[in-house]
């Protein structure tokens, strides 16, 4: 949905209903994590997608027909190994898809989730997801706006929301009311990630490009003004003239470096790269990759450690950067590097997926258990309905 919230908003402006359909919940080897969406207009224009091709059909006419004032309903998708020519899930998952209907009249606040995905601001959406599908919150961490039925259960939602906003989480929850269990889906848009680069080279704006491509907001910094121009990077977010050491402390005092940025050093140069390399083993960067040679690997381990740089913050580097796939060119090497990033984010080795035993995927619902249940409400997660290989509407998730 972040690729295209700007279109959605344009037709949400513009008056033009229609669906939408939202992964709420996955099991077993589904393609989509929780939170894919498909959004389809009463003409039929489609933007996204829910399942990698396997039930796109079925979900596109249940969308076009709550875009055209059909029902609001939640489907499941499962295995269709008995009959070839029923809708279901060739990789052995299961997905349930709510469907519902937007338009101006009945989610006014539609607009505000929709600008603040745009403007890569945080906010989360709240849905009813049992019972009376339909019901909806946008939460941000200083307001709210919708409502899914109570004032109290409001209260709990946007409390929940929040604490789920805060952890980039995304998931089925259940809130208890009075003894009455309502099953809600919460849907987190943190603001993106933060990649600095730093080295105004050609390579720069490949992996500017790449890592957009992957959800990161981009800034390359370089001391040199000829070089750290707009003009040499139309890929990257923003372009900084500075010190990249001085750039990096000043952002860290900031606030805003954390576990989620990922550094990025191409300066390939002792004056930039040591000063630079100093400060970043000392913040929380949850990636520091270091462009150059296993011979200049072992020149700046010598340097750092003469700055009173340990082994276990050296060892914070990879360098050099990259996974091996023999990259050469700028696109290829940006490839690389922006591989390793998302699977050091992810936890995972980047080895090749045929090699390995584990689940191809990881968690689709982020976030600790510790952080899910710092709030003031019962979020036990939902029950499992039994799996169909055929979509049906699921009138109420918990008895």
């Amino acid at each position: 949905m972040l690729d295209f919230a700007g279109t959605l908003h344009d037709w949400f402006v513009d008056g033009r209903p229609f669906g939408v359909a939202t992964v709420v919940a996955t099991s077993g080897s589904a393609v989509r994590d929780v939170g894919a969406v498909m959004a389809v207009d009463a003409g039929g224009t489609a933007l996204g997608g829910v399942s990698g091709g396997c039930v796109e059909g079925a979900v596109f006419d249940a969308a076009v027909s709550a875009a055209t004032g059909g029902l609001v309903d939640r489907l499941r998708f499962g295995v269709a190994a008995d009959d070839p020519f029923a809708i279901g899930l060739t990789c052995g998952g299961t997905v349930d898809v709510v469907v519902d209907r937007v338009d101006r009249d009945s989610r006014p606040h539609y607009a505000e989730l929709l600008a603040r995905i745009t403007s890569r601001s945080s906010v989360a959406e709240v849905t009813v997801a049992s019972g009376a599908v339909g019901g909806h919150l946008v939460v941000t961490a200083d307001g709210s706006s919708g409502s899914i039925g109570h004032p109290v259960l409001d209260e709990r939602a946007v409390s929940l929301a929040r604490v789920m906003l805060a952890d980039g989480a995304s998931g089925l929850r259940e809130i208890d009311v009075d003894d009455d269990i309502v099953e809600v889906f919460v849907r987190s848009f943190r603001a993106p990630p933060l990649l600095i680069v730093f080295g105004a080279l050609d390579l720069a704006d490949a992996v500017a490009h790449a890592a957009t491509i992957v959800g990161y907001r981009t800034v390359v910094c370089d001391a040199r003004p000829i070089f750290a121009t707009e003009e040499r990077f139309p890929h990257a977010d923003e372009v900084v003239v500075a010190w990249p050491h001085e750039y990096l402390t000043a952002q860290w005092d900031k606030g805003s470096i954390d576990d989620t940025t990922a550094l990025c050093v191409l300066t390939h140069d002792a004056k930039f790269d040591v000063p630079l390399l100093d400060v970043a083993v000392r913040t929380p960067a949850g990636y520091i990759g270091v462009l150059g040679s296993r011979r200049t690997h072992e020149d700046r381990r010598e340097r750092l450690v003469d700055r009173g740089v340990g082994e276990d913050a050296f060892a914070r580097l990879s360098s050099p950067v990259g996974l091996d796939i023999g990259g050469r060119t700028p696109g290829e090497t940006a490839l690389s590097i922006v591989a390793e990033m998302v699977a050091v984010s992810n936890g995972r080795s980047g080895g090749r997926l045929r090699d390995g035993t584990g689940p191809l995927h990881g968690s689709a619902d982020r976030g600790s258990e510790a952080q899910r249940g710092a709030v003031n409400c019962d979020t036990r997660t939902a029950p499992a309905v039994p799996s169909t290989s055929t979509p049906v509407a699921i009138a109420k998730a918990v008895e």
